[in-house]
């Protein structure tokens, strides 16, 4: 099986701050850093680490070589990745001392995708392989309508939420991943109870807490890890990344999820989005110790 992702690249800003300013005010920022981000460069490097065949489709500006160069040296095969004649899409993030964070981002390339290099992308894809769709791109309904129709498995990642867009994916979606936040807003702006979301299958984090896995067959809760983390920029996509690469190695449900929480607890105990996923070395000998512990 292989992944495709259709996901947003970016350079992310990060901001160390003391608290993360209310409206109105302005802080002095103790530390300043470039790193690789965006959710989709995110995910499919988490997934590439975690051992998935993945590939990216998405688009750079000439300002961007140096994040598909990255992101090649992490594992993603990066054939699909354009590089247009505007900016790569950046992201402002700013991070306080509890590790929390707040962002702005700018789309440029990642909203300048068209149809013709999506289906020529989807050509080499296989029926059961994995489609992962954000809401940091356009034409994600398109690539989901075609991806259905290739008997592939579309998995929409609702972030940053829009309820306008996740309500035109859900059709083609057969695994919804959201936080605890997100399914709140989404259950709100279609009338429904969050637990009866109108999709086959829901993926719920809850940062700390831990996720819930819903079918109409079955409930799992998976409990995260308990570290103390320095900053949780990015920690969605690396649960959601290493999950999927679960998934794909042939993990049952709750095998995956805790694949998923063991990656993500190490990614937040490190600084920058990308960059801190942990290797799939990492993962297994953090969760080789913790459920010997």
């Amino acid at each position: 099986m292989a992944i495709f992702n259709l996901g947003s690249i970016n350079a992310d800003h990060f901001y160390d701050v003391p608290t993360l300013p209310a409206p109105g005010e302005t802080i002095a920022a103790i530390a300043h850093h470039v790193g690789l981000g965006g959710k989709g460069a995110n995910q499919s490097i988490a997934a590439a680490r975690a051992g998935a065949r993945v590939f990216h489709i998405g688009a750079v500006g000439p300002d961007g070589g140096w994040a598909v160069g990255r992101m090649h040296e992490l594992g993603v095969n990066t054939d699909y990745i354009a590089t247009l004649d505007i900016p790569t899409g950046h992201a402002i993030v700013s991070v306080d001392a509890a590790g929390e964070n707040a962002i702005v981002i700018h789309s440029s390339a990642n909203a300048a995708l068209d149809e013709a290099r999506i289906t020529d992308a989807l050509g080499d894809a296989m029926p059961g392989d994995i489609l992962v769709l954000q809401a940091e791109t356009n034409l994600g309904a398109f690539t989901a309508e075609l991806a259905q129709s290739r008997d592939m498995r579309v998995v929409y990642s609702a972030a940053p939420f829009d309820a306008d867009h996740a309500q035109r994916l859900l059709p083609f979606t057969d695994l919804l991943v959201v936080n605890a936040l997100e399914a709140g807003q989404l259950a709100q702006a279609m009338g429904v109870n969050a637990q009866h979301l109108p999709v086959p299958e829901t993926l719920i984090t809850r940062g700390g807490e831990g996720a819930t896995f819903r079918s109409a067959r079955e409930t799992i809760d998976v409990r995260a890890f308990a570290v103390a983390p320095q900053d949780t920029t990015g920690a969605g996509d690396t649960y959601l990344g290493y999950y999927l690469a679960g998934v794909d190695a042939e993990m049952d449900r709750r095998g995956a999820m805790t694949f998923a929480a063991a990656a993500a607890a190490l990614q937040v105990t490190r600084k920058g989005a990308a960059e801190a996923i942990p290797s799939l070395i990492e993962v297994k000998a953090f969760l080789e110790k913790r459920l010997e512990a």
